[in-house]
């Protein structure tokens, strides 16, 4: 099964590869999930926090150490007695000692700081997880606007094409016109400028439209990043039925950014803790096994050997330390209070950001309801136009005026949609509820 999913995965990134091939908004998230650069630090630094969060760590677990030590002294020896007779002198005095050890160390109690160090750890590996799913979501939201922009540009381009089309048969029938004698040069003159602005309008959305497929090139870390994208959706879709007392019971619960904050509000109890444990003794215990020996070259001994186990207890506990201690409590009281501060801001900085979301969203919607009302108008008004044109009843601005109404109502439609559509994302993405919306897609 493995295989088969492997092969599919790269069937699919070919389908991506090659311009031309309508891709999804679902096909670009899948495959920007697995090589965005960005991505794939976030997944490092949550490993590196996995991996840091161990009852090894924290100190709970004894250390072992071996040891091994071979060394020696050349020296002269010079001895005077005290009775005045003679001195005895041996040169060249050759000693060696030899070494090796197993020791074993262990502190059982420090006041509670290895279990507070331990919480601190698991603390942050799951915030390392939280970080990581933060960084997701806003690259989910990211790249569904960039998805969106570039359907919303797609449909700029056909829309400029469509009005350099009507301008060339405008221009086509007052040439006509002309020839006959039945227009002026002055109206002939008017068509060719107004096709030409057309017609710059388009080649300068063909710039716009070639940046948003960068863009999306370089937020699915594809090398290639003038390939050529086409999406899958000719219309901008927008969800008009989002709940509001639903999506604030669910930022409530699920918002990445304020999970994250009280997790970081646990953090800092936990330095409190950590730092009241210098208030508490601290005892530690050691072990060792270890081999000793020392050779003499001159001496009553010439050797001499010891083999077997030392232990020991500590307990201790610092009286005064240069009113660290109470300097480090009072720090760490503050970090909390901060940190708890900072919380609450957040849950105004939230509520604020929601409730001009929804205002946004809502207005959007009608603003939308209402452009989609007006293009239609604006499409029944150039057709009349277009007729009464061509039955010589109309003037060539009037007709001009009829085309730029139609391609404004364009413009107003395809902008509203977008909006709402970028407002929608912040929504879901504030509320937590993007990953599982583009999941059930």
């Amino acid at each position: 099964m493995k295989k088969y999913r492997l092969l599919f995965a790269g069937l699919l990134w070919a389908t991506l590869t090659y311009g031309g091939v309508p891709v999804s908004l679902g096909e670009l998230i899948e495959k920007g999930l697995q090589h965005n650069y960005q991505l794939r630090i976030a997944r490092n630094e949550q490993q590196i926090a996995d991996n840091n969060a161990t009852p090894g760590n924290a100190g709970m677990l004894p250390t072992l150490d071996v040891s091994g030590n071979f060394g020696g002294t050349e020296y002269n020896n010079a001895q005077f007695p005290a009775d005045g007779s003679a001195a005895t002198k041996v040169s060249g005095v050759s000693n060696t000692n030899l070494s090796a050890a197993a020791n074993v160390n262990w502190t059982l109690f420090d006041g509670f700081n290895i279990q507070a160090t331990y919480s601190k750890l698991k603390a942050l590996q799951q915030a390392g997880a939280l970080q990581t799913r933060m960084e997701i979501e806003s690259y989910v939201a990211d790249l569904s606007a960039a998805y969106y922009d570039l359907v919303q540009q797609t449909i700029r381009i056909n829309n400029l094409k469509s009005a350099v089309r009507l301008s060339k048969e405008r221009l086509r029938i007052v040439e006509a016109r002309y020839n006959i004698g039945n227009l002026s040069r002055l109206d002939l003159q008017q068509a060719r400028v107004d096709f030409n602005t057309d017609s710059s309008r388009l080649i300068r959305q063909q710039e716009v439209l070639h940046t948003v497929k960068v863009r999306l090139n370089q937020l699915v870390a594809h090398d290639e990043v003038e390939r050529d994208i086409e999406p899958a959706d000719t219309l901008i879709a927008v969800e008009s039925l989002l709940n509001k007392e639903q999506l604030w019971s669910a930022l409530q619960q699920q918002n990445t950014y304020l999970q994250l904050a009280e997790k970081e509000r646990n953090i800092k109890a936990l330095e409190l803790q950590s730092a009241r444990s210098s208030n508490y003794p601290y005892l530690k215990v050691n072990a060792g096994y270890g081999y000793y020996e020392n050779r003499y070259e001159y001496g009553q001994n010439k050797l001499q050997n010891n083999l077997g186990i030392s232990y020991g207890l500590t307990l201790g506990y610092t009286i005064f330390d240069g009113f660290n201690r109470s300097r480090r409590q009072k720090n760490a009281r503050l970090q909390l209070t901060n940190q708890e501060l900072m919380v609450e801001q957040l849950h105004l900085s939230l509520k604020s950001d929601f409730s001009n979301l929804w205002m946004a969203y809502n207005n959007n919607l009608g603003l939308k309801a209402l452009e989609q009302e007006n293009l239609s108008h604006a499409r029944e008004n150039y057709a009349i136009a277009i007729e009464r044109y061509k039955l010589g009843e109309l003037s060539g601005i009037e007709l001009r005026e009829a085309q730029n109404s139609l391609l404004d109502a364009e413009e107003r439609l395809v902008q509203a949609a977008y909006t709402t559509k970028l407002c929608e994302i912040s929504l879901l993405e504030i509320s937590g509820g993007l990953l599982s919306r583009i999941a059930s897609r």
